[in-house]
C-alpha cells in the first residue's frame, strides 16, 4: 500500500470515529441456500468483489444440528465466524466452478455439484433493481417485509455477532434444480427444501433451495477497528 493510501485511509478512519459513524463493508456476489434429503443443509458464499479480495465459503449445518463454517483462509474465517455462529471452523480451500447452469464445489471434506432453473416472476423483478439500490442498507430496511411474507425464514436484515449490523440487496433469484455431493464420505442426497431453517445468523435462507444474486453491508462494531479491511480496496 502506498504513502497516498494510506494517508487516505486514516482520514477516512479519523472522520468516521469523529461522526461516530461505525465502518461498512460490502461483498458482491451469490448466496446459494440448499437441502438435502440427507437432512445436511449447505450455504455456499461467493464472492467476487469484497475486503478481502475474491474468495468464496461454505457453512454447513448437518441433520443433527451441528454447524460448520468452511473457509480458504484464517482471515476470512475469523471474520465471518466473528458475524455467524459456528459449533466447529475449519480453514481449507473452497473452490468454486460456473459452467452454464452447473455449479461445482469442493471445500475439503465437501464435494457439491448443483443445477440452477429459470427465474421467476420474483426473480426478474429482482433483475430489475439497480445495483446502486440494491446496495444501499435503507432499501434492504424497505424490502425486509416483503422478504420474510414472500420467502420463509428470509430477513434483509438484522443485528449479528460482534456488535455488527447487516444488510442484505437481493438483485436475482434462480431455483436450484438439483443436488448431488458427498460430505465427508457419505452421500448427501438428493435436493430438498432447507428444513429445518438453518441457524447461522438472524435468518435463514429460502426454503425452497436457491441462487440468490446479492450485495451484503456488515456494519462493523467498534472493537472491530479497520483490520477486516484489505489494503488498497475502498468499502462505503
Amino acid at each position: 500500500m502506498s504513502y497516498g493510501t494510506e494517508r487516505r485511509w486514516s482520514a477516512a478512519a479519523w472522520w468516521k470515529r469523529r461522526s461516530g459513524r461505525r465502518e461498512r463493508l460490502r461483498f458482491d456476489g451469490w448466496i446459494a441456500g440448499l437441502g438435502t434429503s440427507g437432512g445436511t443443509r449447505v450455504v455456499l458464499g461467493h464472492w467476487p468483489r469484497s475486503p478481502f479480495g475474491p474468495f468464496s465459503d461454505v457453512m454447513v449445518e448437518r441433520a443433527d444440528g451441528e454447524r460448520l463454517l468452511l473457509a480458504p483462509s484464517r482471515e476470512t474465517a475469523e471474520f465471518i465466524s466473528g458475524t455467524y455462529t459456528f459449533d466447529a471452523v475449519r480453514v481449507v480451500p473452497v473452490e468454486v466452478s460456473v459452467l452454464g447452469d452447473v455449479w461445482t464445489v469442493e471445500a475439503g471434506p465437501l464435494r457439491l455439484r448443483f443445477t440452477t432453473g429459470r427465474r421467476g416472476v420474483l426473480g426478474l423483478l429482482l433483475r430489475a433493481v439497480p445495483g446502486v439500490l440494491a446496495g444501499r442498507p435503507a432499501w434492504s430496511a424497505c424490502v425486509d417485509l416483503p422478504a420474510r411474507v414472500l420467502l420463509t425464514g428470509v430477513r434483509t436484515r438484522g443485528s449479528a455477532g460482534g456488535g455488527r449490523r447487516e444488510w442484505y440487496g437481493a438483485r436475482d433469484l434462480r431455483p436450484v434444480r438439483s443436488v448431488t455431493g458427498v460430505f465427508e464420505g457419505a452421500d448427501l442426497g438428493r435436493c430438498a427444501p432447507v428444513e429445518p431453517p438453518v441457524r447461522f445468523g438472524f435468518g435463514s435462507v429460502p426454503a425452497r433451495p436457491a441462487l440468490v444474486r446479492v450485495t451484503t453491508t456488515v456494519e462493523l462494531g467498534e472493537e472491530t477497528g479497520t483490520t477486516a479491511r484489505k489494503s488498497g480496496e475502498e468499502t462505503r
